[in-house]
């Protein structure tokens, strides 16, 4: 009974489906009507198949983006959602299921998820990046393709916690400190960007512009207004020396156990 409420969710849930292609969602952003992977001599077997041997999934899946899309199976009234990102899957089943054997895993293959998020492949080509593309990471290292939390462990596609996503490969720069940065506080994301930079370290700006965007004053009266102050002390010849991290200043960016300024 549980396992038929499962399948019914999944199949029903807010899937919709065209004849054998995609659809594109438009609350995801922008999206390309692609066609589906394919794998030769195989064909698709429906989301109740599936579930035969992956029930685990169903329970927090219509929750996820990736229920949305879908395509018909001639003859069935079952949606193949799962075989949208794993392709046609009777070969898999006829071989007794195994991982690999005879089905696509994007986790392997970040083509497959590129071939619908078209507009993050750009990103992985830029000079700072994430090694999807060389095969050293995959998008599965941040997205959960199948649950609720897209981005681990943040809820839906929100970026709320973000930061524990990246504390996994980036424990040092996300651990408790006496003395925190706020920015690393409200998200990772203030200052990176997480497909890929122009900028070194994934950085979203360059040098102290990245700085000046939080930590600038407007100058009062009587002050030049072409000098730069940040908390009531002139940066601007400082600021020619380098970046705030680099110029020997405020070397602890994410935090720091000794000094409040981050200074070390």
């Amino acid at each position: 009974m549980a396992s038929g409420c499962l399948r019914a969710l999944v199949a029903c849930g807010v899937v919709l489906a065209l004849a054998m292609g995609w659809i594109s969602c438009s609350s995801l952003g922008p999206r390309a009507d692609l066609s589906p992977p394919s794998i030769e001599g195989a064909t698709y077997v429906g989301n109740q198949v599936c579930l035969d041997c992956h029930g685990v999934y169903a329970v927090a899946f219509p929750a996820n983006p990736h229920a949305r899309l879908s395509l018909a199976v001639p003859g069935t009234s079952t949606p193949a959602t799962c075989e949208a990102c794993h392709g046609p899957g009777s070969l898999h089943v006829a071989a007794g299921g195994g991982r690999g054997r005879f089905i696509l895993n994007p986790s392997a293959e970040p083509r497959i998820c590129l071939d619908c998020h078209a507009e993050v492949r750009p990103e992985f080509q830029l000079t700072s990046r994430h090694p999807v593309l060389e095969g050293r990471m995959s998008c599965a290292a941040c997205h959960d393709p199948h649950g609720m939390d897209v981005t681990k462990p943040a809820g839906g596609l929100g970026w709320a916690r973000v930061n524990e996503t990246c504390q996994g490969c980036h424990p040092q720069q996300t651990r408790p400190f006496v003395f925190e940065h706020e920015a690393v506080r409200e998200g990772c994301t203030v200052c990176h960007q997480p497909h890929g930079s122009a900028h070194r370290a994934l950085l979203t700006e360059r040098d102290s512009h990245l700085c000046l965007r939080c930590h600038v004053q407007t100058p009062g009266p009587g002050v030049d207004s072409g000098r730069i102050f940040i908390g009531q002390v002139d940066h601007t010849d400082r600021l020619r020396m380098g970046t705030c991290w680099s110029a020997g200043c405020h070397t602890a960016v994410h935090g720091s156990d000794v000094h409040p300024r981050l200074f070390y």
